[in-house]
């Protein structure tokens, strides 16, 4: 599932073909919208919540979509083929003289009163990357159930939205806890939380989720997606698992020397002879 700044810069690129003008064309291949006509109106904006996508158009309506897994979003110029996929996975086509938004394998497709919108998005936290982002709130909602296991008290986007697993995996390892450490016992949530901030900010305009500063293929992370090459940090071979209960369990990253902790026994929990590591790029 996308990350929040992923879902940032699908919202600011259709923003950019749609905002402004009129739609000529719109088409929502869902059962509960397909007759739904919003031709000829203006689109307002199209603002990311989360990981949520607003689509807001004059008259007091808002195109609700999420990407989920598969869904995207392309754009295309007027006269463009359309490569996204097949026809029978488009849920959506919004196009106006400047351009054509199509959206392919969409899970979700809603169209509702814009004054309703808090139906949906009214449950998630503090925004990452929005206007709404309050850091108190968001430690406050992260540490309102002390024994939840870190990662997946990030991943609970009614504690602050926009944190994906890469992001999760990581701010465990700058924190330099386990994945299941209890989030009360998190040493600065405050510093964490600031973190989780730089960190989706630093991103939301490029692609690659860089937490490590270094932009090299292979080095981009701290732990994520490393499992069994060396710890950028110490040169440990970083370990994998499983965290929570099927079927909602998700892998983890983490280092057994930089991180501290609970975790699965692993094995290789010392540095590799020679001595800690430098940071990639450092």
């Amino acid at each position: 599932m996308p990350e929040g700044d992923s879902v940032y810069r699908v919202a600011a690129h259709l923003h950019e073909a749609l905002a402004g003008q009129p739609l000529t064309s719109a088409d929502l291949r869902v059962p509960a919208h397909a007759t739904a006509d919003l031709t000829g109106r203006r689109v307002l904006e199209v603002a990311p919540r989360g990981k949520h996508l607003l689509a807001r158009f004059e008259g007091g309506l808002t195109l609700h979509t999420h990407l989920r897994m598969d869904g995207r979003w392309v754009v295309y110029r007027p006269g463009e083929r359309w490569t996204g996929g097949p026809e029978w996975q488009i849920r959506a086509v919004l196009g106006t003289d400047r351009g054509t938004a199509v959206g392919y394998r969409l899970p979700v497709v809603e169209l509702l009163r814009t004054a309703d919108e808090r139906r949906i998005v009214g449950h998630l936290g503090p925004d990452l990357l929005g206007s709404d982002w309050d850091p108190v709130e968001a430690v406050r909602r992260l540490l309102a159930r002390p024994g939840r296991p870190v990662v997946e008290a990030l991943l609970d986007q009614r504690n602050l939205a926009g944190i994906g697993n890469v992001y999760a995996n990581e701010l465990c390892f700058v924190a330099g806890v386990t994945p299941w450490t209890e989030v009360g016992e998190l040493p600065h949530p405050d510093r964490l939380v600031e973190r989780a901030r730089q960190m989706l900010e630093a991103n939301k305009l490029r692609p690659g989720h860089i937490t490590t500063g270094d932009t090299r293929p292979g080095y981009q992370h701290w732990v994520y997606g490393r499992a069994g090459r060396p710890c950028p940090r110490c040169v440990t071979p970083v370990v994998t698992g499983r965290q929570g209960s099927p079927p909602r369990d998700r892998t983890v990253f983490w280092c057994p020397y930089c991180q501290r902790g609970p975790a699965p026994e692993v094995t290789a929990a010392r540095p590799a002879r020679g001595g800690a590591g430098r940071p990639p790029g450092r």
